[in-house]
This record gives C-alpha cells, structure tokens and sequence, in this order.
C-alpha cells in the first residue's frame, strides 16, 4: 500500500521551528518584563519604607538631621532606580508587542502549509479509496459466474 508523503514537509518543519523561535522571543520578553515589574515593586517598596523611616526620624524629640537627609537621599535613588525600570519597561513592551505579533504570523504561516498538507492527504486518502474500489469491483467481475 502506497504510504502518504507531503512534498512540502522540509517547509513545514521550517515552519514550525520559526515558530518555536518567535515563541522563546516572546517567553524571554515576557521573563524580562517581570523581572521588571518586580523590581519596581521593590523599588516602590524601599520608597515607602524609606519615607517612614524619615517620617520617624523627624517626629521624634530629637531630630538627626544628618541621618534624616541621608535616608531622603536614598529614597530619591530608589525613585530614579524606579523611573529608570519604568522607561525600561516601556521599551521591553513595545519589543513583546512586536515579537507577539510575529508569533502569529509565524503560525499563520505554519498553518496554511499544514492546511495544504491535510488537504493533499485528503486527495491521496480518496484516490486510495478509489483505486481500492476499482480492483474489489476488477475481483467481483472475474468471480462472478459466466451465465449461460
């Protein structure tokens, strides 16, 4: 029995390794992206540590100014750490939107050849059934009795 084979599977199998690619991009953009979001949420955490911490100091009946102004200097680092992570994160966004979008013309594309595919075995299934039927019908008239 002759076995199916697609002449179009070298595309194929190209395909679908394009689109394993663009889905690793799009996992390393997105890993990224979290790293990023969890580092402005520490960044946000140690802000509003560091403003109670001043906040502290200064409501006590002895102020030290000194440590006071140093916190406040570390709290203004760690808002411009943020800022810095917020213009980072703008920039991976507009990466990920991109890679998102090759990622679904990457299947598309791996699609369409997979519809050919389904569809040529479609064709190659119904000229089997054919072909089968024409040597049954070929076997039941030479068995069939000659009449008289």
């Amino acid at each position: 029995m002759p076995r199916f084979v697609f002449r179009l599977q070298p595309v194929l199998e190209q395909r679908a390794r394009e689109e394993k690619d663009r889905m690793r991009a799009v996992a390393e953009l997105e890993s990224r992206r979290m790293g990023i979001e969890a580092e402005i949420r520490a960044c946000q955490a140690r802000i509003v540590q560091g403003r109670r911490e001043v906040a502290a100091a200064l409501s006590g009946g002895r102020v030290d100014l000194g440590a006071a102004k140093l916190q406040s200097a570390a709290t203004l680092r760690h808002d411009q750490d943020a800022r810095r992570s917020v213009l980072e994160m703008a920039g991976v966004l507009k990466h990920l939107e991109r890679a998102r979008s090759e990622l679904v013309q990457a299947a598309a594309r791996r699609r369409a050849i997979e519809l050919l595919r389904d569809r040529d075995m479609e064709r190659f299934r119904e000229a089997e059934n054919r072909r089968e039927r024409a040597e049954m019908d070929d076997l039941m008239v030479m068995r069939r009795p000659k009449s008289a």
